[in-house]
């Protein structure tokens, strides 16, 4: 009897222990899952915050086709994380506002540092010129289309370009270099009379596009691409561009001109750098311009044009103090310096990384303005060094000219 009370016992023991196995074995699958983060809804990290790069937006009460609007946000807005769902985040607005927005509208918390350091690195530089949002776009924390962008700048927005860079422009979808080579060298203008020559080992130099670093009105800094801005330029000058582009205009001093129809007398005397409409040039400018007033004529002509030279911005403007000048003693004037690439020094390559341009060897040349002549500064018994020049392009001949007879 003992040996038998003992057996059931065991049996209903064992009972026992397969029955709580198997009540908690699922409490126990739900934990793990739980734990390993299988749930839709994820907690956020304590201080995770998004940054909204749409132009504007709203906030939703739930994800759903219909849903209602909780708050609108706009374009830089900081945004706390609540919850994860998906590609959706549940945030909160300094507002205490809150509701679910889309993770394609908003950058995070490292890319909003990029723009904050590029802010901080570059706040201490100087303009080299000015120009206008022309259609709005984006900020970018680097050059390239497939880079970081976070700020949203409306049309007309004004800025202040710091430095340029150049990348590699994208092929279109469906398009090999093979077939963009090709293309080219169809589409290259060709000499009368010249025999067809095929050419299926051309090498396919890629195009390029320009890259400004720009700081807009609230001192937003970031990479803007080129053709979405014009750059700033008095139309009183524009007109004599004689089919380049101004890149940057400077006022050297202003005059007065008495017989000038309307109130306003004051007349801007410039330095404007130019260059042809072509992207990925391993220099800012080609040629500098001067342009003076004529008090008799009333109307602006060249005091000063150095041509085919690669040169580079800031042009920096100044007093010159005066003194000897060659033979004669000259006082104040007003003056600006430029700089350009040195004789024996090569034409710089964009760097892979940074898309910058860094000449390896500059001459500095400095000019006053004395009436409506230019003169060079050098120290007594200097001589002014040699430059790099650039070879000056044959101009095509205009289409339906008429042949000599």
């Amino acid at each position: 009897m003992p040996i038998l009370r003992q057996e059931n016992e065991r049996q209903t023991g064992k009972g026992l222990q397969a029955r709580l196995l198997k009540t908690l074995l699922p409490l126990l699958l739900f934990s793990v899952l739980l734990l390993n983060g299988c749930s839709r809804f994820k907690a956020a990290l304590p201080g995770k915050y998004v940054y909204v790069t749409a132009k504007s937006g709203f906030l939703r009460d739930r994800i759903a086709a219909v849903s209602n609007r909780t708050a609108n946000v706009t374009n830089g807005q900081r945004l706390k994380v609540l919850e994860t769902n998906r590609r959706f985040y549940k945030v909160q607005t300094d507002a205490n506002e809150v509701g679910w927005i889309d993770e394609r509208t908003v950058a995070t918390q490292q890319v909003a540092d990029e723009f904050e350091a590029l802010k901080k690195d570059h706040a201490a530089d100087v303009p080299v010129a000015t120009a206008t949002v022309r259609d709005d776009v984006y900020l970018h924390s680097a050059p390239g289309r497939d880079t970081d962008r976070f700020y949203r700048l409306d049309e007309g927005e004004k800025l202040k370009l710091l430095a340029r860079a150049s990348t590699v422009k994208p092929l279109p979808p469906g398009v090999t270099p093979q077939k963009a080579a090709a293309d080219a060298a169809n589409a290259a203008p060709k000499k009368k009379g010249a025999p067809a020559v095929s050419l299926p080992d051309a090498p396919y130099v890629p195009p390029m596009e320009d890259w400004w670093l720009v700081r807009d009105s609230k001192g937003n800094t970031g990479w803007m691409l080129s053709r979405m801005m014009d750059t700033e330029v008095p139309d009183s000058v524009s007109r004599y561009a004689e089919g380049q582009r101004i890149v940057a205009a400077y006022v050297l001093t202003i005059i007065q001109d008495p017989e000038m129809e309307g109130p306003v007398k004051d007349v801007p005397i410039y330095v404007t750098a130019m260059s042809p409409y072509k992207a990925g040039l391993p220099y800012d400018f080609d040629q500098l311009r001067v342009f003076t007033w004529n008090l008799k004529k009333h109307r602006y002509e060249t005091a000063q044009r150095d041509r085919n030279i690669a040169g580079y911005l800031p042009i920096k403007l100044k007093t010159d103090p005066g003194g000897l000048n060659g033979r004669q003693v000259v006082g104040p004037a007003p003056a600006f310096t430029y700089t350009v690439l040195a004789a024996g020094a090569s034409l710089p390559v964009a760097d892979k990384a940074t898309g910058l341009f860094k000449p390896s060897q500059l001459v500095s040349k400095t000019y006053r303005l004395e009436g409506n002549i230019t003169r060079r500064v050098l120290a007594p018994g200097a001589t002014a060094p040699a430059e790099f020049r650039l070879v000056a392009e044959e101009k095509k001949e205009k289409k339906g000219a008429k042949k000599k007879r």
